[in-house]
């Protein structure tokens, strides 16, 4: 079976942040680093970004913007892109998930998923 031109997955890890959080102000800080991989054949190059963050209150965040950290970056086959981010969410527990909108150097565009992840304060799920 021939490998998919267009494969890029991504992996991500999540701290909480004690020191910028005020849980008594509903201020819950979450740190994030994403790995992006292009396992594809084609390289291509990260567009824009397009997160839904979801606190345990059902508040929904939009976040959409181009590239990630200020940069678009372009990613040849078996190479990658790390970097952090961070979110604030009014709750100890909460759920990001999007896409990357990528443009591989063909000119075709198409969207990478991020699978959804869970942003919690260690020791509030079991």
């Amino acid at each position: 079976m021939p490998k998919n031109l267009y494969e890029i997955s991504i992996e991500v890890s999540t701290d909480y942040v004690l020191e910028q959080s005020e849980p008594k102000a509903d201020r819950y800080v979450f740190a994030y680093t994403i790995t992006i991989l292009n396992r594809g054949d084609m390289p291509a190059k990260l567009l824009s970004r397009h997160w839904v963050i979801t606190d345990a209150n059902g508040k929904v965040q939009e976040v959409k913007g181009e590239g990630v950290v200020g940069e678009q970056p372009h990613l040849n086959p078996g190479e990658m892109f790390r970097y952090s981010s961070g979110a604030v969410l009014e709750t100890p527990v909460g759920a990001m998930q999007g896409s990357y909108r990528m443009r591989a150097d063909n000119g075709t565009q198409f969207d990478a998923p991020i699978p959804p992840f869970t942003l919690a304060v260690p020791g509030v799920l079991h």
